[in-house]
């Protein structure tokens, strides 16, 4: 696939300048709320008119290319204008829920094809981008659903995502949530978030917290990259399940071939 560099960089995962500023702006606890929306949006939340167009213009509806083919997402594909646009030319913060990374798509398709690890439960779905796993989550019978990523255009981008799969819109969290007192949730999934020593260090902790105050159940989805590989974690994993990745997504990443969901077993 030809990417313009700006986007390669961004397709090929944020280890660099923009991983960077993904821990930057996660560190620093910022909601990063441009037209002024409470971080907190619960269910069916107004969603602001020039965004929701701004977003349906740039990004395409598509179920192809991933290992959900049931999950409807508004995605940043090849036949989007920014996709070959200078990076710096997308107007709002680094569109990270604009991709379908591999570590959520194979907890969304765990999810899916065993309803029973969450049905009636409360899940968490901590940096869930493009809500994918959330809504794998409602699909399997969920009881209580909270999307978290600081990004409140990932927030809106979630909220017409659920829209798309014909889902009532669960509650967002546009906050740092590892900065708040700890809820309790009887499972906590996650993709796609060891990419920084940092940040991992801090969600390594915070799991073993959620683990031992709450019992909760911890599922992470992640290809294999070496700063996940590399971290002290692996000790406390449990692989559940890998899935051969579709080609689309290896091109899209790579060439990472697979992805894997484990069970944090601290």
């Amino acid at each position: 696939m030809a990417l313009s560099p700006g986007w390669r960089t961004l397709a090929l995962f944020p280890v660099n300048h923009c991983g960077v500023f993904r821990k930057a702006v996660r560190s620093s606890g910022l909601s990063l709320l441009p037209w002024g929306h409470c971080p907190w949006r619960g269910n069916g939340s107004f969603l602001d008119p020039e965004m929701k167009a701004f977003l349906e213009e740039n990004t395409e509806v598509t179920s192809s290319g991933s290992l959900t083919p049931e999950i409807r997402l508004r995605l940043l594909t090849p036949r989007c204008k920014f996709w070959w646009e200078r990076a710096d030319l997308w107007p709002h913060s680094d569109p990270y829920w604009a991709i379908y990374w591999p570590g959520g798509q194979a907890l969304s398709r765990y999810l899916l094809d065993n309803p029973d690890v969450v049905r009636g439960k409360s899940v968490l779905d901590l940096g869930s981008g493009c809500g994918a796993t959330a809504i794998a989550a409602k699909m399997s019978g969920a009881s209580r659903i909270l999307a978290n990523d600081i990004d409140p255009i990932a927030g809106m981008a979630i909220t017409l995502n659920c829209e798309l799969n014909q889902l009532k819109p669960f509650p967002i969290l546009t906050k740092n949530i590892l900065d708040l007192e700890q809820d309790k949730w009887d499972l906590v999934v996650l993709g796609d978030m060891f990419y920084d020593e940092d940040l991992a260090d801090s969600l390594h902790q915070w799991l073993k917290d959620c683990f031992w105050t709450h019992k909760t159940q911890v599922l992470i989805g992640d290809p294999g990259r070496p700063q996940f590989r590399g971290h002290s974690i692996q000790h406390q994993l449990h692989k559940v399940v890998e899935y051969s990745l579709p080609e689309p997504t290896r091109q899209e990443n790579n060439g990472l071939t697979t992805s894997a969901v484990w069970d944090f077993q601290p």
